[in-house]
């Protein structure tokens, strides 16, 4: 419906109709109908976005429906809501997998619209987070296809490790329960004592409680109310309650990156199992922002891929994990068995990249063109100093190749962000196990407080 031509193409995804763009070209129509997008949390934040759309004829109404829909959609996952205020333009629909995730999330969860002046204002928190390296601690980061621990001593790393596991599809609590004890015993093996234990998973998690998260997508939600939302406060007193902390895994992939680059303004990128993402702002601290990036749209085809869990089409975590590998691999003529997980595919294919393999340079040369995009796209509603990627997909070559073709586009379409934004990643070691270090900074040591 609009006139997209990228300067960079996606060797592999040549069709993508990518956010950035397709925003630039509607906002290029003249757009003059003042809109506002207010997103309410139940701790009295407010996030709140000015945006103009073209006089809702019928000759607009398809163009303008679809522009307010999918920014509603990013804002919600970017930024989260109990409640989304859509100011001077009609209701816009939402997915039932959105209203029941976030309900579960914030305890409820409307979309209304209302006249563009009863829109609030923002108003907006920071919090501390982290930066406590005294004393001995465990840090741990629970991902889809492996659980990392790190033991820490003072600030320095005495070991480290990654274990395979299976989480998404376990029915038994206990699976979870002893995968991530094994890990934490695994850690203390090597610590003369345990101070403090910091954690790092996919989810939402407030004061150590599950709300939601993927890891335990095949929990039951009777075992998930008797096991699972509580499980970390079980382990804690196992562990006979020393110090414990549980943060999203995206905000601690901030958190690595400005403790690591001792700069703020940074915008961390998990690419792992999914799509984890954080934010630390201008004076070091976070947000109660939501920041799953993993369900918000970067794409805008009408028939883009299909998230398997949201069944939202063009989201990030078809693009900027495990799962953008492994549906990038047959265009690029690589045929796997149905039965290979996504992991040992993208093994297959870092191992083929080391090699100098065209057909996997290929897939990582399309995931950074994408993500390139991608940034163009997140700037709009991050003020973005660092951003900083990290995780499975970026590991060996393939890593620095994505980050080389992301620079291209933003030198290409645009110039002012890659002016201001630094493309940074870990070096290895940091990129496996970065998060689970500073997941050990997170609780502070008792003494500390007092």
């Amino acid at each position: 419906m609009l006139n997209i031509r990228p300067l960079v193409q996606s060797p592999l995804d040549c069709n993508v109709s990518h956010a950035a763009l397709w925003n630039r070209a509607y906002r290029a129509l003249g757009p003059t109908v003042p809109l506002a997008i207010a997103l309410e949390r139940p701790d009295g934040t407010v996030s709140r976005f000015d945006f103009a759309t073209l006089r809702h004829t019928a000759g607009n109404a398809a163009l303008n429906v679809r522009y307010v829909e999918r920014l509603v959609k990013f804002l919600m996952w970017s930024r989260g809501a109990s409640r989304v205020l859509v100011g001077g333009f009609p209701l816009v629909e939402v997915s039932d997998f959105d209203m029941e995730f976030l309900a579960k999330i914030y305890g409820s969860f409307a979309v209304e619209s209302r006249a563009f002046d009863e829109v609030p204002e923002e108003r907006e928190s920071v919090v501390a987070l982290g930066r406590n390296l005294d004393g001995c601690r465990i840090g741990f980061d629970l991902g889809g296809s492996d659980r990392k621990c790190a033991a820490v001593i003072d600030g320095e790393v005495v070991f480290s490790e990654e274990i395979a596991w299976d989480p998404y599809f376990q029915s038994n609590p206990q699976y979870h329960y002893d995968g991530i004890a094994d890990t934490l015993r695994r850690a203390a093996a090597h610590l003369p004592r345990v101070d403090a234990i910091g954690g790092s998973a996919a989810g939402v998690y407030v004061n150590k409680e599950v709300r939601a998260a993927s890891l335990f997508r095949g929990v039951s939600e009777k075992n998930f109310e008797r096991r699972i939302r509580c499980i970390f406060f079980e382990l804690q007193r196992a562990w006979g309650g020393v110090p414990f902390e549980v943060a999203n895994d995206g905000e601690v992939t901030a958190l690595a990156a400005s403790m690591s680059f001792g700069e703020n303004r940074v915008l961390g990128v998990s690419m792992g199992t999914s799509v984890a993402a954080g934010y630390v702002t201008a004076d070091g601290s976070i947000t109660s922002w939501l920041n799953e990036l993993a369900f918000a749209p970067c794409d805008y085809r009408a028939d883009g891929p299909v998230d398997e869990w949201s069944g939202d089409r063009g989201c990030g975590v078809q693009f900027f994990c495990q799962q953008g590998v492994a549906r990038l691999a047959p265009a690029a003529g690589l045929v796997f068995p149905s039965e290979m997980k996504f992991a040992e595919r993208l093994v297959e294919v870092q191992e083929l990249m080391a090699k100098g393999d065209a057909r996997a340079r290929q897939i990582y040369e399309s995931i950074g063109v994408c993500f390139g995009y991608a940034i163009g796209h997140y700037a709009e509603f991050y003020d973005i100093g660092t951003l900083l990627i990290l995780g499975r997909v970026t590991s060996g070559e393939g890593g620095n190749l994505l980050l080389e073709k992301a620079g291209e586009v933003l030198r290409a379409e645009f110039p002012e962000l890659a002016e201001r934004i630094k493309l940074r990643t870990p070096d290895e070691k940091d990129k496996r196990h970065g998060q689970a270090v500073a997941a050990a900074s997170l609780p502070r040591l008792k003494a500390a407080s007092a």
